[in-house]
């Protein structure tokens, strides 16, 4: 009876003990799998170099050798291996990223770029010439041309006149007819909606000198307005290269300022010009058309840099911008600075001339161009101004009909001397941009900043102008009178009593 007691507590002892050696080593077992898979799992952020130990830093987890059949030492994890992501996996490019999207600017000098331009082909530049006409061309010069306005007619030529210079002689060499196509935008005729011609019934000038004698013939006679967009000369010229069957131009747009963009506009948002003038030059693609975008005066010019690089879905990169003034105010031999603007001006020409050929586009019509007609040049009559007689209509702007444009007769005057040719009274106010209404002097209108035309003056300077407080903060001059600015006050718009009359209350804090 003692020896079964015996076996029998022996027995007992025996099973426990391997039950608590099993939980033990499966333990063990557990703990060394987690660290193995926690290796693992480390072992592919090694990025091709050589994996540590995985038991460098657990000492005495040796396994055991009544268990290694059971639990076999486990081999380190591969090195990570690197695969090139399949066709679907890559990121699609944008339409910008073709092979014609981005024309190095790869030419050093101007004979590289007249040799590149007959070297492929391009026997006539068919140049078109746009001209801005906005009301900021008064101001945008106090830096960089001596605080003149910018279409200033005297002995010395202004920054429009220099432009059309330097363009129309490099390019008079292939150009057949020598017919330049000329358009003006921004006045107080066409705004943001329409363009005018140098000439009755849209007629061409012969040749760029006399793109220049018109030019001065017209500017006098004009009343500067706003807003700035350049859709309006894209799509003129888009209608004349389809009138054309298809032939190559150039269109030259001549600036002074970025496309109007409202205080009101959201950041990441675009204003109506914005939009319609990219959507333009998108359309343009589809044409054997270069649009080489020249900015005179002090800018800024950080959005048509954007508009150089950044447009998408085009066929080829047909947009060109130039800074005429950085180049101009070198201190450098004019003939040098005058080479390096043509230089930056045509030197993407050549390329683009190809991308037309290769991608079909030269030598066809669309059979879907914008029917675009331009408006006569302005005529401007005093006594019908004063009788009030209505101004040509822009809802009428597609009709071929010539009227006359009843405006006063303010201009900007023509001088043989170095005074600017702005008037040093307050000019007329903008006209509102209305389809239908013609421009006019109302209370509303006065209450628009002269600059942007398109948000209320809440700031007023030492000299009694106005403008609104993101334009004239700024500002060292006044753009009314020219005299330097040496006090800036807020205004702000209070409602009066129960009739709800709008006044001005002065807030010395500034803006």
């Amino acid at each position: 009876m003692l020896l079964w007691f015996a076996f029998l507590v022996a027995l007992v002892y025996v099973i426990l003990r391997s039950g608590i050696i099993e939980v033990k080593m499966g333990n063990k077992s557990s703990s060394r799998r987690r660290s193995m898979s926690s290796y693992d799992r480390a072992s592919s952020q090694n990025y091709g170099f050589p994996p540590p130990s995985p038991y460098s830093s657990q000492p005495g987890y040796a396994p055991q050798t009544p268990y290694t059949s059971h639990h076999p030492q486990y081999a380190p994890s591969p090195l990570p291996q690197t695969y090139a992501p399949p066709p679907s996996a890559t990121r699609p490019k944008k339409t910008l990223e073709r092979k014609y999207s981005r024309i190095a600017d790869n030419y050093s000098t101007l004979d590289d770029v007249t040799a590149a331009l007959a070297q492929a082909g391009l026997e006539s530049s068919n140049l078109i010439v746009g001209i801005d006409f906005t009301k900021s061309n008064e101001w945008t010069g106090a830096k960089s041309f001596n605080r003149r306005s910018l279409h200033h007619i005297g002995n010395d030529p202004n920054p429009y006149e220099e432009a059309i210079s330097i363009i129309g002689k490099t390019l008079s060499a292939f150009d057949e007819d020598n017919l330049i196509p000329c358009y003006g935008f921004g006045d107080a005729s066409t705004h943001d909606q329409d363009v005018f011609s140098f000439y009755d019934e849209d007629r061409c000038c012969q040749g760029f000198e006399e793109v220049l004698s018109r030019y001065r013939e017209l500017v006098p006679q004009l009343r500067l307005a706003g807003p700035t967009s350049f859709a309006p000369v894209i799509e003129m010229a888009m209608a004349i290269v389809e009138q054309s069957g298809g032939q190559y131009h150039v269109l030259l747009i001549i600036a002074d300022g970025q496309v109007t963009r409202s205080v009101d506009t959201q950041q990441g948002n675009l204003s109506p010009q914005e939009q319609k003038t990219i959507e333009a030059i998108v359309q343009a693609s589809a044409y054997p058309l270069s649009i080489v975008l020249v900015g005179v005066g002090d800018g800024p010019w950080d959005m048509m840099r954007e508009f150089d690089d950044n447009i998408p879905a085009r066929a080829f990169d047909n947009f060109q911008f130039v800074n005429f003034m950085q180049i101009m105010s070198k201190n450098v031999d004019p003939s040098k600075k005058q080479t390096e603007f043509a230089l930056s001006a045509l030197m993407e020409i050549p390329s683009q001339y190809k991308a037309t050929l290769e991608h079909g586009i030269l030598g066809r019509r669309t059979g879907h161009c914008p029917e675009r007609v331009c408006l006569p040049p302005p005529q401007y009559n005093a006594a019908a101004g004063r009788s009030g007689s209505k101004s040509y209509s822009r809802a009428n702007s597609f009709q071929k009909s010539a009227p006359t444009y009843p405006y006063p007769g303010a201009g900007l005057g023509t001088s043989s001397s170095s005074t600017p040719a702005y008037s040093s009274t307050a000019p007329p106010s903008a006209s509102p941009y209305s389809s239908t209404t013609p421009p006019s002097t109302s209370a509303n209108e006065n209450q628009l900043c002269p600059i942007c035309i398109t948000s209320p003056k809440n700031m007023a300077f030492g000299c009694g102008h106005q403008t609104c407080c993101d334009c004239g903060e700024f500002l060292d001059s006044c753009p009314i009178c020219r005299r330097s600015i040496e006090t800036r006050i807020r205004l702000i718009w209070v409602l009066v009593g129960k009739s709800a009359a709008i006044d001005w209350h002065v807030n010395f804090a500034g803006c």
